[in-house]
């Protein structure tokens, strides 16, 4: 099954992905704009970006652990779905900025005031130089300096799992399930070497 699914994997461009990854964006946009959201369509759709965003920033930090416990390799797809997550980020926060707040005066005000808008802030920020640099050009012009920069994607998936939890009232079980899920993964990063490193050590 493993070999079967590394060499579909192998056969399959990333282009399909960035494209079956947008339509939700497209879709949950219209939906908004034809009522199909509910009563209060901005919060709706706010919710529906951020939430996906999450997924696929979870959906990125599956692969190293399926790579290193269950041979599957999908390393191919990580950037095009760290590129999705950042568009759905982007797009949830400019529904805020522009559609939700739309005054100049309070953005800032809001971000200072409310810890969870200061705690989603905080992640988009990281996530902006990973994005800046996730072309081959800049992977090779930045060596190995590039990996290290990386690894901010680790706080930045952190961040948004508690910006989602401290998001809704109360302690609902949803956001505390995402982010058990990201500390889990997180925790696996730090299980030790990998089987390919083990095997090398002999």
């Amino acid at each position: 099954m493993r070999d079967h699914v590394n060499a579909a994997a192998r056969k399959l461009p990333t282009w399909p992905v960035y494209i079956l990854g947008l339509i939700p964006m497209g879709a949950f946009f219209y939906m908004g704009l034809s009522g199909a959201l509910g009563p209060e369509p901005i919060k709706a759709l706010e919710h529906e970006y951020g939430q996906l965003a999450l997924k696929l920033l979870i959906a990125g930090l599956c692969i190293t652990p399926l790579r290193r416990f269950a041979g599957v390799n999908l390393l191919k797809f990580r950037r095009a779905l760290g590129l999705l997550a950042f568009a759905y980020v982007a797009a949830h926060l400019l529904v805020w900025l522009v559609l939700d707040i739309g005054n100049v005066a309070r953005i800032w005000a809001d971000i200072v005031k409310r810890p969870y808008i200061t705690v989603g802030m905080a992640g988009f920020l990281l996530l902006v130089p990973l994005a800046v640099t996730s072309s081959n050009r800049a992977i090779r012009a930045m060596g190995a300096g590039w990996r290290k920069l990386h690894r901010l994607v680790y706080p930045a998936v952190f961040l948004g799992g508690v910006h989602f939890v401290m998001l809704v009232k109360g302690w609902q079980m949803e956001p505390l399930i995402y982010l058990a899920v990201i500390l889990a993964l997180l925790a696996l990063r730090y299980q030790g070497p990998s089987r390919a490193m083990r095997a090398a050590r002999g």
